[in-house]
């Protein structure tokens, strides 16, 4: 394995330099999305935002949780774009929360979804033991019947 860059690291590396000191969203793939500056990146892709956050958005509430100078690591990077600074980045009825607030909001969500998600299972699991439970009582009848079919043979 080489140690230089290809040509499709140095495109991306070369193609970041027309964001460098603009205000930026950058999806990582954990689904949180981080936003500040860009201030310097490397061949793979690693990137230093300033004055970052974390915008955590939980149905019509966000909150932007500060994190100060935060280095990125280019592979967790799933999407990198432009902010424009003079326009809102939120619809109006997006409303503004406190952290405290937030991370009970996330909570709730992750425990609505973690329930719907039991549910599902619990349902899917029901529809498997009726469909073996059909399945086996067709296999019964079919038994039955060949027994009755050999029973009457002999």
């Amino acid at each position: 394995m080489s140690s230089w860059a290809g040509p499709d690291e140095i495109f991306l590396s070369t193609s970041l330099a027309g964001f460098l000191d603009k205000k930026l969203i950058v999806l990582l793939r954990d689904g949180r999305k981080l936003l500040g500056t860009l201030c310097s990146f490397d061949q793979f892709a690693n990137v230093v935002l300033q004055g970052a956050c974390e915008r955590v958005i939980v149905g019509e509430l966000y909150c932007d949780v500060p994190l100060g100078l935060y280095v990125i690591r280019g592979e967790n990077v799933v999407l990198i774009g432009e902010l424009d600074r003079e326009k809102d980045e939120l619809p109006a009825h997006m409303t503004c929360v406190s952290e405290a607030e937030i991370r009970k909001a996330e909570k709730a969500e992750r425990e609505a979804r973690d329930l719907k998600g039991s549910m599902r299972k619990r349902m899917e699991r029901g529809q498997e033991a009726r469909a073996a439970l059909s399945l086996s009582s067709w296999a019964l009848k079919k038994a039955t019947c060949n027994l009755v079919e050999v029973v009457v043979w002999v």
